[in-house]
């Protein structure tokens, strides 16, 4: 039912355009800037309707203003958020849906990164955006929240569909494979994950979307129960959440 719409910017930023043809809906999601996003709907032929901010940081939500001027488009983020989302004019909450078209989007709340980040599921199309909590093979930083919080949203998004598509806000994955490697390096899921990730930025191709399934399979912060991971960092009775909080303070000092 949707088309979407991948559009790369500033270093490593992906902004999304998703589109439902039957009724003539057209959601960006997390816009950093106005000017691609503008460029694509005309080149596309398609009306902006709609803005889905996952998080308030400004390669998330730089260009709300300028395309709510020009579209006149309705900007959808977090309620507790609303003080930091530009031109917000739809609060949402964990378990709210947003119609676009035919389309639904179900809200999850998911902070940890900051303190009221969200994502937007399509259930029926399978297909999570999920702006900064989880990147291919990592997880966003916490800036705002902490690491059980952080780990909580995470559960969240493990307990979808293992055939979710995942759009995340940023190109990560081979940098986080390069940190996951240090973490589990006997998972060889992991290691077929890297050589995929290496040939497609060869190629100056996008590593995202990716299946949940993969990162279920390889992304260290998605595998806090492994035991191979447990016993290397010497946590084999820990709560999972623990486990996590190990892995994402590495990450914040890791230099390789």
């Amino acid at each position: 039912m949707l088309e979407i719409l991948q559009i790369p910017v500033l270093t490593d930023n992906y902004i999304y355009l998703v589109h439902e043809p039957n009724g003539w809906a057209t959601a960006a999601i997390d816009p950093a800037l106005a000017g691609p996003v503008l460029q694509a709907l005309a080149e596309k032929g398609w009306k902006l309707t709609h803005i889905l901010n996952t998080h308030h940081h400004g390669d998330h939500v730089g260009g709300n203003l300028e395309l709510k001027r020009a579209t006149g488009c309705a900007i959808v983020a977090m309620a507790r958020d609303k003080e930091r989302i530009p031109g917000i004019d739809v609060e949402v909450a964990e378990g709210d849906v947003i119609g676009l078209g035919h389309a639904q989007a179900r809200v999850l709340d998911i902070p940890g990164h900051t303190s009221g980040h969200i994502g937007f599921w399509f259930e029926e199309e399978g297909a999570l955006f999920c702006g900064d909590t989880l990147f291919g093979l990592g997880c966003g930083r916490l800036f705002e929240g902490h690491a059980e919080q952080m780990w909580a949203s995470l559960e969240k998004i493990r307990a979808l569909p293992p055939s979710t598509k995942i759009y995340c806000a940023h190109e990560y994955t081979e940098a986080n494979g390069r940190f996951a490697w240090t973490i589990e390096p006997e998972n060889p899921a992991l290691a077929a994950r890297l050589g995929r990730v290496k040939a497609l930025r060869e190629r100056g191709l996008p590593t995202v979307p990716f299946l949940l399934e993969e990162e279920l399979a390889a992304n260290p912060f998605l595998r806090p129960q492994s035991p191979a991971i447990r016993h290397r960092l010497r946590l084999e009775t820990a709560d999972d959440w623990r486990v996590f909080a190990e892995i994402r303070s590495r990450k914040d000092v890791f230099t390789g």
